[in-house]
């Protein structure tokens, strides 16, 4: 799909050469693969601390290999 976006050439520039890729394709790809997995690692952030852990769970038992 070809798409004609105006881009900072400076931010271009500086993420090409921050990346060591060749391209502007690669570079531009990479960075919405990268700004894609922030924000969806941003959503489980609020999970933290809401698990309740079964308090009777031995978890050694289980490395003892007989």
């Amino acid at each position: 799909m070809a798409t004609n976006l105006a881009i900072d050439d400076k931010l271009l520039t500086e993420a090409q050469k921050i990346s060591g890729l060749k391209t502007k394709k690669d570079t531009v790809n990479t960075a919405l693969k990268e700004f894609i997995l922030k924000r969806k690692q941003e959503e489980i952030l609020p999970l933290f601390g809401t698990i309740d852990y079964d308090e009777d769970y031995d978890y050694k038992a289980l490395r003892n290999r007989k």
